[in-house]
């Protein structure tokens, strides 16, 4: 029988050193993509100088593993998972000669984009709701893949073959902001907001306790590409 020690040392070997890699390729492209929100804001500021300056738009990097982009009455939300996952059994991808050559490419860090009212955290609500609008997928190899709504479930979803850089960052960040902007926010059904407590209306200057968000009485993962 192999000894267990040695066996510990072989798997750690394996996949303990492959998942420090794809931690720190991640953690390489989250800065990437933060330079990248930078410097879109920054055009977008500037442009709207010039059409409307009552129009919000910033860049706030709010930690080494989340950034912040605020668009007019949106903020987009990216956060870096530090953990690294591997695609589940049936996915299609396994089948793919590329992880069939390598399973390790298998192993993936992720980037979530989530989608609040920016009202949600200036008035702080905590009741409010956001939405996961995309994932970003990397491996160690910069093989990546993005799932999630509209433009950004199928335009970048080449796994095999695609490899990130700024420039595909950039247009990432782009159709979110595209897919944000018309998302609109709709009225919840009137039965859902009749009833309100005392204590809520007490507190609703200070801290609204009313839910809000933009498919407010809809199950978002139901949602269609028309959603």
């Amino acid at each position: 029988m192999q000894d267990p020690q040695e066996l510990i040392v072989e798997i750690i070997k394996e996949k303990g050193i492959l998942k420090q890699d794809v931690y720190n390729n991640l953690l390489t492209n989250f800065q990437l993509l933060k330079e990248t929100l930078k410097s879109v804001a920054e055009d977008l500021e500037d442009r709207f100088e010039q059409i409307d300056n009552r129009i919000r738009i910033e860049y706030i990097d709010k930690s080494e593993f989340e950034a912040h982009l605020r668009v007019a009455g949106d903020l987009l939300i990216f956060h870096m998972h530090t953990n690294v996952f591997q695609f589940d059994g049936g996915h299609n991808l396994w089948r793919s000669s590329y992880l069939k050559k390598n399973p390790a490419r298998g192993y993936c860090g992720i980037i979530n984009i989530y989608n609040f009212l920016s009202d949600s955290f200036k008035y702080n609500r905590p009741n409010d709701l956001g939405y996961m609008i995309a994932r970003i997928f990397i491996n160690h190899e910069n093989h990546f893949k993005v799932e999630g709504k509209r433009q950004l479930g199928f335009l970048y979803n080449d796994f095999v073959n695609a490899t990130i850089n700024q420039s595909l960052l950039k247009s990432i960040v782009q159709s979110a902001i595209l897919y944000t902007l018309d998302f609109d926010l709709f009225t919840p059904n009137y039965d859902q907001v009749k009833e309100v407590y005392v204590h809520e209306m007490h507190t609703m200057s200070s801290n609204l306790v009313l839910k809000t968000g933009k498919r407010l009485g809809f199950k978002f993962q139901a949602d269609t590409d028309q959603g």
